[in-house]
């Protein structure tokens, strides 16, 4: 068991403040800091650190995959480690996105490099063969846009809008199934001529100044959203595609899992991310980065989910709540320890069969594993490897810790 050190990835849509303060750093930070790395990503890898300095996360499993994988994940993975965790910092919204399956990474991967794609090439839509799918917890209020609306209710907001430009776009998924409407109104904004596009947006930003100007207030966080990025990204279509997406607004401990195929964007807030080791991302819109639209409408699941849809059910095992997803790469939960078991030895369940990051989102602990004890206080972590558990815990003070294993 080790303490492990992050990598911390600056993009300008980040935060100069919220990981910084998170992990006990100067605030404000040089650079506006986006995502903290905590894993055994090739693109930037995690640190472990030890007597005798750092050594990389990724080095240590190549020397002893077996100690620190464990023979259960390795069985299934390889010597790889199959899931990273994020602490994510929004201040700005991120580009409309979606990631592939297994099969269209895979596919995708081949034929990027046989057409002699660097994998570091910025128009480099696959930078692995793995498939992405994640999960987010927001540590603090959260927002995002995600997964296609049911059709019936985003009529209702077009018709809310009340924009006759919009009324024919109404039609084409009033006459149609729901999963075939969204995938022509979709694919019909996102590839529709520039001048069109500015007319377009133009009068839903002007709909939308109606809306919030007299006050009502059933579609008021989607008015508003699309004001934002009709004001950041003037002329771009994801400003409409935007209408089509439940606006999610998530409290701290809440979660929303988002499966391969499901369109997003988040907008602001600071969240935990564990998903699937993989960096493939198709982008659609509100971003200066690669757009490449024809491949984004291969991977995008059109299928409406409800924003109740997008909530992974919760369960309690022990001082854990376990966020409930699909995923066989990952699992998450929260370990709580209140203040009736603050200075006891408190076991952590133990069903997990593999390596385990642990993040300290409040207060201070002290884990025990076979091969030692380490310290964590709020925004430190550390690298359990799967021959050091079970661990046990003994919080000084009220504390949180989030927890990802191998969801096997």
């Amino acid at each position: 068991m080790q303490l492990l050190r992050g990598a911390i990835r600056t993009y300008a849509w980040g935060s100069r403040t919220d990981i910084a303060e998170f992990t006990g750093r100067p605030v404000p930070a040089a650079h506006p800091e986006a995502e903290l790395w905590l894993g055994a990503n090739t693109g930037d890898p995690a640190w472990l650190e030890g007597p005798d300095g750092e050594t990389s996360l990724l080095q240590a499993l190549f020397d002893d995959p077996e100690g620190q994988l464990g023979s259960v994940a390795r069985a299934r993975f390889g010597d790889v480690l199959p899931f990273l965790v994020k602490v994510l910092a929004a201040e700005e919204p991120l580009s409309l996105q979606a990631h592939p399956s297994a099969e269209q990474a895979a596919e995708g991967y081949l034929r990027e490099e046989q057409l002699g794609i660097p994998v570091t090439s910025p128009v480099r839509n696959y930078r692995d063969t793995s498939h992405k799918s994640e999960l987010l917890v927001a540590l603090r209020q959260f927002e995002a846009l995600a997964g296609f609306r049911p059709t019936a209710r985003t009529i209702e907001l077009l018709r809310a809008l009340a924009v006759f430009e919009l009324d024919p776009y109404i039609e084409l998924l009033n006459d149609q199934s729901d999963a075939d409407g969204l995938r022509a109104l979709f694919t019909t904004w996102i590839t529709a001529p520039q001048p069109d596009v500015d007319a377009l947006v133009s009068a839903v930003l002007e709909g939308a100044i109606r809306y919030v100007s007299c006050g009502a207030k059933e579609f008021a966080a989607e008015a508003k959203t699309v004001l934002e990025l009709g004001e950041r990204y003037p002329g771009d279509a994801g400003v409409l595609a935007a209408l089509l997406l439940n606006r999610i607004t998530l409290d701290p401990g809440e979660a929303i899992f988002l499966s391969a195929g499901n369109l997003h964007a988040y907008l602001r807030g600071v969240g935990l991310e564990v998903m699937t080791n993989s960096d493939n991302v198709l982008r659609g819109g509100l971003t200066p980065k690669h757009v490449d639209v024809p491949e984004l409408l291969r991977v995008l699941d059109f299928n409406p989910t409800t924003e109740a849809g997008l909530h992974p059910s919760t369960h309690q095992d022990g001082i854990g709540l376990v966020y409930d997803t699909p995923a066989v790469e990952f699992a998450a939960s929260m370990l709580t320890l209140g203040d009736d078991q603050l200075g006891h030895e408190v076991d952590a369940p133990s069903r997990h069969n593999g390596p385990q990051i642990l993040l300290c989102t409040e207060g201070s602990t002290t884990v025990c594993g076979k091969s030692g004890v380490v310290k964590l206080t709020r925004g430190a972590a550390a690298w359990v490897a799967a021959d050091d558990g079970p661990i046990r815990l003994i919080a000084h003070e009220p504390t949180t810790i989030f927890r990802a294993t191998v969801g096997l």
